[in-house]
């Protein structure tokens, strides 16, 4: 039954998530595809630049959204298939359908990212996955998510840059996931939450491989400026 949640955790959250709401409002707003506006990018902050705020509201709780279901269904279909007790599977006591459930779910998250980044309906070119993964995060458990979330708000507030904001955060994601996974929460399984969030965050900065090189070359737009068609 674990095979199959696992199973469950990588395919559905990889389909899900590769629905793309900036593709689809961009779309049905201009006619016009979002990853040939702007920087390119089918995301949440190419979209408020391009196609106003409204655009980028739709965006907005569409890729929260997608990322909520996707944990949740995997909750749901580990509890079904791993229900307590198990009189016929005994192995599955509650504790170890707690941690099997917590590998399910951030196996999920890192699958949702990966379909929002590489989307199978759009050719395997999609946004950055910051919401995705705030979003994932937060159902999974929300204070690490949220105080990376602060940091984000924080350093775009300060600098103006979203992506370098996008980019601190996701590293503070990891710190804040093992911090609080051991020395608030005291949780056994911290370190599954860790590894899924190195590796989430990696993925996320080599999505804003081309804004690390525009910062470095001090060309980065800054929040508020306005894109230009390619």
């Amino acid at each position: 039954m674990l095979f199959i949640c696992i199973a469950f955790a990588i395919i559905v959250p990889y389909l899900i998530c590769s629905i793309n709401p900036a593709i689809i409002v961009t779309k049905i707003k201009s006619g016009e595809d979002i990853r040939k506006l702007g920087s390119g990018s089918a995301g949440l902050t190419n979209v408020l630049r391009t196609q106003g705020k409204t655009a980028a509201i739709f965006v907005l709780l569409g890729d929260v959204l997608k990322g909520v279901a996707a944990i949740l269904l995997i909750k749901l279909f580990c509890h079904l298939m791993m229900p307590y007790p198990k009189i016929l599977q005994p192995e599955y006591t509650l504790e170890n359908i707690e941690t099997y459930t917590f590998f399910c779910a951030w196996l999920g998250s890192l699958s949702a990212v990966l379909g929002h980044c590489f989307p199978l309906y759009y050719k395997f070119k999609g946004g950055k996955a910051v919401l995705v993964t705030v979003a994932t995060g937060m159902t999974i458990g929300w204070l690490p998510p949220l105080l990376a979330l602060i940091v984000f708000i924080l350093i775009v507030a300060v600098t103006k840059y979203v992506s370098l904001g996008s980019i601190i955060a996701a590293v503070a994601y990891v710190v804040f996931t093992w911090l609080i996974g051991v020395f608030v929460w005291h949780n056994n399984h911290w370190y599954i939450g860790t590894i899924f969030t190195g590796i989430i965050a990696l993925i996320l900065i080599f999505m804003h491989r081309a804004n690390i090189k525009r910062l470095i070359n001090k060309n980065e737009k800054k929040l508020g400026q306005s894109e230009r068609k390619k």
